[in-house]
């Protein structure tokens, strides 16, 4: 079946090249998802009591907005390179996933923290980290769009463009995206090593992530460079292996990290203090409460006999007992009978003479 559109947007509808089809279905998709995901987090922030959770709704709002361009981007992979796409690709790629690692990179830098106890960093510390680590990348892609793009723009042709060092530039510009996915695998590891077993889970959604991430990178990145050329299919699927990865990867972002982060935003929170003092050892333990330790009488009846006060006779006293003053005792004993006095029974015995 033919498609009555420009050959720069055949792969669009074109039924012989069903990638194309498949692969914007899949965004599609992606789309409409990551939109709906966006409109639950929204929904959700009134019921989130915990202000550690609420703190992340920033980040992950903002990693869903990557996700959601990173879908939308595939369908400049699904059009053909032109002077339009070309600059588009080498500067969104990545710019967009600069911006959703970061996300996840910090997510999991405030768990290394919360894993053993602590708050981590507040909510604009890593609003302006996210910014500042996704601002090292758009300088590198504009550098690269408007300096070397702008003078060899035959590089945006692909016929006469000389596509192995084409395939080699888009690479070369994503290696501080390649730097970001190892840190953030790295510190999402640390953060896996704590007492409390609750932050742990988020630990291991983002470590999932990362996994199947650079198990995507790794993949495209040697097809786009040595696959293809091996197979004899370059230059025609250097296209559908980069669109087929952003798809791939935006849905490892929503599956493995940002849905079951909205299942547990609302849910409680297990008391971790208890699980980091059962892991440390007795010396090092905060004693809870005041053990309220009284001297019995035999020891003080003992310290009275002896007449002395010598440091090992004396009551122990204990260090956590907090000092205050001491009400005044009050007696509660049973009134005795007493005698009465011998006027009144002289005056008791005189009436009952005259009567």
């Amino acid at each position: 079946m033919s498609c009555n559109v420009a050959e720069d947007y055949i792969f669009l509808c074109s039924a012989q090249d069903a990638w194309g089809i498949v692969v914007e279905t899949l965004a599609a998709a992606g789309v409409v998802f990551t939109i709906a995901l966006m409109l639950a987090l929204l929904f959700i922030v009134p019921r989130i009591c915990d202000n550690v959770k609420r703190a992340l709704v920033p980040i992950q709002f903002i990693f869903l907005v990557g996700t959601l361009g990173i879908f939308g981007l595939t369908f400049a992979f699904i059009i053909r390179l032109n002077i339009y796409t070309c600059p588009t690709r080498f500067f969104l790629f990545g710019v967009l996933f600069a911006i959703c690692f970061s996300c996840l990179l910090v997510h999991a830098s405030k768990l290394v923290k919360l894993v053993r106890g602590g708050l981590g960093m507040s909510w604009w510390v890593m609003l302006i980290t996210v910014i500042a680590l996704s601002f090292v990348q758009i300088i590198i892609a504009i550098l690269y769009v408007a300096i070397y793009l702008g003078r060899n723009m035959d590089q945006c042709n692909r016929i006469q463009a000389n596509l192995p060092a084409r395939n080699i530039d888009f690479v070369l510009i994503l290696i501080y995206v390649l730097a970001l996915m190892a840190i953030t695998f790295l510190i999402s590891m640390i953060s896996m090593c704590g007492p409390c077993k609750y932050w742990k889970r988020h630990s291991a959604h983002i470590y999932i992530t990362m996994f199947f991430s650079i198990g995507i990178w790794v993949t495209w990145i040697s097809m786009l460079l040595r696959g293809n050329i091996s197979l004899g299919t370059s230059p025609a699927w250097d296209d559908p292996v980069r669109a087929i990865a952003l798809v791939a990867n935006g849905w490892v972002f929503l599956i493995l990290y940002m849905v079951p982060e909205l299942c547990l935003m609302t849910r409680h929170q297990s008391d971790c203090s208890k699980q980091i003092n059962q892991q440390q050892p007795h010396l090092l333990r905060q004693t809870v409460g005041v053990d309220n330790r009284v001297y019995s009488q035999e020891d003080l009846t003992q310290v009275q006999d002896s007449g002395r006060s010598s440091p090992s006779s004396l009551p122990r006293f204990d260090a956590t007992l907090a000092m205050r003053d001491l009400e005044p005792s009050k007696e509660f004993s049973i009134p005795r009978p007493q005698q009465r006095p011998n006027s009144y029974l002289q005056y008791r015995t005189h009436d009952l003479g005259q009567m």
